[in-house]
């Protein structure tokens, strides 16, 4: 299985430019992972405010042999939204894949991710592939179809409004045979205080991951923003039972790029980010939609996160 650049199916700087020029102006979150952005990520993934890596970890740690009897071995494991590769590598003792695949849209940070996995274990055939997974995807036929276990770790199908999370399933969904398998992580609905400190540390790491989206826009698109003129802002959305980030202006300010230019008042804002918040039945629910059945959900002791394993059959 050979490495490859990231696959975009457009130009990004039309979607950027439309992005930032709408009423509202918005930029795709899937644009925080440059090489930096995904830096960035990986420690927030460190610290204390940011609950969901450490309670996932704890969740898969106690259902691991379950897992592992419901699940199988021998499976090749597709790794969605791969990053730093650290939470598929650590069901690798237990589940015995016979070919680890990982896809991300940052193809730089996936192939040092992958140049270590290839140390350490030199035994498991590997592959990585650059991949915009909000857009139609499919994985190369040098992929066994038959066995595939996803994996799609984390809080990141929150990073979809429920119709677009059903949309992304069901695209998993089309790259499964009758017998693959999907194992995802949920974040589940819980007290607005938690979820903000999660979002707004007190070091400032997510602040900082939120404002670096600029620079990979001004990379990107010849954008000329200026990080020290944008301050980071994120919530809880209790209607919508979503987390929003927002990049606000603390000045009025004019941004511009090649045939395009935006002028922003002091206070407003781009929409950089969702990540909604489910209950169990509603994103099991929302798998049966998607043409999954759900088989098994495990959470933590305080109902804080959901590890859900569903098969396509």
């Amino acid at each position: 299985m050979q490495d490859t650049e990231p696959s975009w199916p457009g130009d990004p700087r039309t979607e950027l430019a439309a992005g930032l020029s709408a009423p509202a102006a918005q930029i795709a979150p899937k644009y925080f992972y440059d090489r930096l952005g995904s830096a960035l990520f990986a420690a927030i993934c460190q610290l204390d405010e940011y609950y969901p890596t450490r309670t996932e970890r704890l969740v898969l740690a106690a259902c691991l042999e379950a897992l592992a009897e419901l699940a199988g071995t021998q499976r090749t494991l597709v790794d969605l939204g791969a990053g730093d590769c650290v939470k598929a590598e650590r069901l690798f003792a237990r589940l015995q894949p016979r070919g680890y695949v990982a896809l991300d849209i940052s193809a730089d940070f996936l192939a040092a991710a992958l140049a270590r996995l290839r140390r350490e274990h030199p035994e498991l055939a590997l592959g990585g592939y650059g991949c915009d997974l909000t857009t139609r995807w499919s994985l190369p036929d040098e992929v066994p179809r038959d066995g595939r276990l996803f994996l799609y770790p984390g809080s990141s199908i929150g990073n979809f409004s429920p119709d677009d999370a059903c949309a992304f399933l069901e695209r998993v969904r089309a790259n499964a045979e009758a017998d693959g398998q999907l194992l995802i992580g949920v974040d589940l609905v819980k007290d607005s205080a938690t979820l903000a400190a999660a979002y707004d540390d007190a070091l400032g790491v997510t602040a900082a991951f939120n404002r670096n989206i600029l620079l990979h826009v001004n990379r990107l698109l010849g954008a000329d923003f200026a990080i020290a003129d944008w301050r980071h802002v994120a919530f809880f959305d209790v209607a919508h039972s979503r987390i929003e980030m927002h990049l606000e202006a603390l000045r009025p300010l004019a941004v511009s790029w090649p045939g395009g230019e935006r002028k922003f008042a002091a206070g407003e804002r781009i929409h950089t980010e969702n990540s909604y918040k489910y209950r169990e039945k509603e994103f099991a629910a929302l798998l049966t939609r998607a043409g999954w059945r759900s088989v098994r959900c495990w959470t933590d002791p305080r109902r804080w996160f959901a590890v859900m394993l569903a098969r396509a059959d």
